[in-house]
């Protein structure tokens, strides 16, 4: 087996050298599991609340850490949730793991926007995507399994992984690949105990989507070395200039018995609050899964349900405008970031977020103080310019930023002429 790098060395993540883990070592006397004690907040939902929070006090926060579409869930999907409300039907339990019709529409429309061909009985529907990537990892993972997760990474996996007994080990790539990782760096990083690749295109929060020829790569590496596969495709649909997506099971079509498929209507159909998502599969480790949920929530809330039933069914025009006002937005706030000195900014080709380098900032004097970490600098952004972003420390990369430009032209174009007055000040 391969040895690890140094810089896989360097990042390897664990429970017990995780800095939570070790205070919760060290306080015998919580009155909390070392287990949960060590899960971190959402740092993303933590940002998100505080600007709400500050404009709530009467502050004029520009928020740019919530990853959710600013439009209204579309109305056909509305009323088909009024209607399931007055249907008795739906005021009882349904099966735990989807209404029928749903999974059925779910094999349909992954068929029709994927490629991917599943039955129904390799279908569960789940509340939101976070609960189908804990499932999956839950199912899939015995205590010491190692998982190869690419950073910067969506802060829920690494946590998800934890929980369920595993061990993420983060595998770093930077602005100057496009935050792509390649086979060799994942070859880095395999031992005897990597189980699972975790595989994510178009990517949270860097924006990057793989191209097809390096999916490809990617997933004859993973089966050459039996590995499983979990992909996030929730951002399928949300891909910009000539970016295609690509469906890793669909692309190297030997993987499908050993990958695991996460989506949701949230981000494609704006309907985040609606906490509808779905994990595809093997239909062995789906019926596991199943039974986890039957334990843990029972059925997904049933109108939310219809509502997704109706979403998944129609057809996709309400993405495609909400498309074309995120690459509107896109092509500002990249243009924007990159004209701040010290700030690098890639061009995203997916979702809905910029990760700008702001490495050429650290250290720099801005009003009296010297931020040595994005999370300082963040903090500082907050209180000088009153505009909320999320820190590269939540994504396991210091020294970046996470905006979203899910929000309005005007706030988009405002918070980033605050944060363009504010760093023009800094100085060495």
């Amino acid at each position: 087996m391969p040895g690890r790098g140094a810089v896989c060395d360097h990042f390897r993540m664990s429970a017990a050298s995780s800095p939570a883990s070790a205070s919760a070592a060290a306080a015998p006397a919580s009155r909390v599991s070392a287990r949960v004690g060590a899960i971190a907040e959402s740092a993303t939902l933590a940002v998100d609340a505080k600007a709400k929070a500050l404009k709530a006090a009467g502050r004029p926060v520009i928020g740019f850490g919530a990853g959710e579409p600013d439009f209204p869930t579309p109305g056909y999907i509305v009323d088909a949730a009024v209607e399931a409300c007055r249907n008795p039907r739906f005021h009882r339990y349904t099966p735990a793991g989807g209404l029928p019709e749903l999974k059925e529409a779910l094999a349909a429309k992954t068929l029709r926007d994927s490629g991917l061909a599943v039955e129904p009985a390799q279908v569960l529907v789940t509340n939101g995507g976070k609960q189908a990537i804990y499932e999956a990892f839950a199912a899939l993972l015995d205590p010491g399994d190692e998982v190869i997760v690419p950073a910067p990474y969506w802060t829920t996996y690494p946590e998800s992984i934890r929980l369920a007994g595993g061990v993420p080990v983060a595998v770093v790539a930077d602005e100057t690949t496009g935050y792509l990782t390649t086979v060799e760096q994942l070859e880095a990083a395999r031992t005897e105990r990597t189980k699972v690749l975790l595989f994510v295109s178009p990517s949270n929060p860097t924006g990057a989507v793989y191209p097809r020829e390096q999916v490809a790569a990617i997933g004859r590496w993973a089966a050459e070395h039996g590995l499983w596969v979990l992909t996030d495709e929730i951002y399928e649909h949300l891909v910009y200039g000539e970016a295609r997506f690509s469906s890793l099971p669909t692309v190297v079509p030997e993987i499908a018995d050993r990958c695991l498929v996460v989506n949701g209507v949230a981000k494609t159909y704006a309907m985040t609050g609606w906490r509808v998502g779905w994990l595809l599969g093997p239909k062995d480790v789906i019926k596991a899964a199943a039974n986890l949920q039957s334990h843990a929530t029972s059925n997904v809330n049933n109108v939310a349900q219809a509502a997704a039933l109706a979403a998944v069914s129609g057809d996709l025009t309400a993405v495609a405008e909400m498309r074309t006002a995120f690459d509107r937005r896109r092509r500002t706030i990249v243009r924007m970031l990159n004209e701040i000195q010290g700030v690098t900014c890639p061009e995203p080709e997916g979702a809905f977020y910029a990760y700008p380098s702001v490495k050429g900032l650290l250290g720099k004097d801005i009003r009296g103080r010297r931020p040595r970490t994005s999370l300082e600098l963040s903090a500082l952004l907050l209180e000088e310019a009153e505009v909320a972003v999320v820190p590269g420390e939540a994504f396991g990369t210091p020294g970046y930023l996470r905006l979203s430009y899910a929000l309005g032209d005007d706030d988009l174009v405002e918070g980033v002429s605050r944060l363009q007055k504010l760093l023009a000040e800094a100085a060495d």
